[in-house]
């Protein structure tokens, strides 16, 4: 098993795009702070998709100036296309996340156009992306199990995330999106992938719908894999993917790698009051 473990904070994006009661800009920019304080060295900050297909997140030309960035600290955010990787740049991003999926259908609903359409429309953000110096990282969803279609092959998520790699990101994502997988797809889709790609070079994201996020961190541990997304207090689920809810909690990620002595560098008891905060302030109106 790996030693220590990076954490990716996917809450002020992931965790609140799906959240019914609208967040104001002031509760988002304290939430992100908080969480980078925590001892998170990645926080995923906002979306710049279109406002109208998220409108959780359609303040972020707002927030993400806003927020106070430390030293050490990567703050990604999430871009479709080229009108979203200008707002991003303007905004002062310096990472970058692009999203497709391993399922036609659930791509074409939740982005609106193929997996090789979206390729495509990524192919000069992160050209863009790379010219100016950004961190660049993607997502495969639906990579155990898709909504719409059942079963996914391993070998099309091992296409797709080679693609990503070629197309310039550091760093893909494979993703649970409807938290179907037992610790045996973890292992299959992750040797798979290991075949052709550096374990450094993969992250876990993994939803806990049936209460099995952690037994499939441990059987990605088990491979060798070091990153994992998780969403402060649990929250979030995709919009798009019905029957999603429920991210790994940072929380609980934080207690399994204490248990199996793997350092993660991130003070659970303040992960947790960041995630009350938040509540209560939406809470509050």
């Amino acid at each position: 098993m790996p030693t220590s473990v990076t954490v990716v904070e996917v809450g002020p994006r992931d965790g609140l795009q799906n959240e019914p009661v609208a967040v104001s800009a002031d509760a988002k920019v304290a939430f992100v702070e908080a969480l980078a304080a925590a001892g998170l060295r990645v926080v995923e900050a906002t979306s710049f998709v279109a406002p109208s297909a998220i409108p959780q997140l359609a303040d972020a030309d707002e927030v993400f100036p806003r927020i106070r960035r430390r030293e050490g600290v990567r703050y990604p955010v999430l871009v479709p296309n080229v009108r979203g990787m200008e707002r991003a740049e303007a905004a002062g991003a310096e990472a970058v996340a692009v999203f497709t999926a391993a399922s036609e259908t659930f791509t074409r609903r939740n982005i609106g156009m193929s997996i090789a359409g979206s390729l495509e429309a990524f192919r000069p953000v992160l050209e863009r992306a790379s010219e100016l110096g950004w961190w660049r990282r993607g997502y495969v969803s639906t990579a155990f199990g898709c909504p719409y279609e059942g079963d996914v092959e391993p070998g099309v998520v091992v296409e797709i995330t080679e693609a990503l790699l070629e197309l310039g990101c550091h760093e893909v994502s494979i993703g649970d999106t409807i938290g179907v997988a037992e610790p045996d797809d973890v292992r299959t889709r992750g040797e798979a992938l290991l075949e052709r790609v550096p374990a450094d070079r993969l992250a876990l994201h993994l939803h806990d719908t049936r209460g099995r996020a952690l037994a499939n961190v441990e059987a990605g541990l088990e491979l060798g894999i070091a990153t994992y997304d998780a969403s402060a207090g649990g929250t979030g689920g995709c919009p798009f993917a019905p029957g999603a809810p429920g991210n790994l909690a940072t929380e609980s990620l934080c207690g399994l790698l204490d248990r199996l002595g793997i350092e993660h560098g991130v003070d659970a008891a303040a992960v947790e009051a960041a995630g009350l905060a938040l509540r209560a302030r939406f809470a509050a109106g």
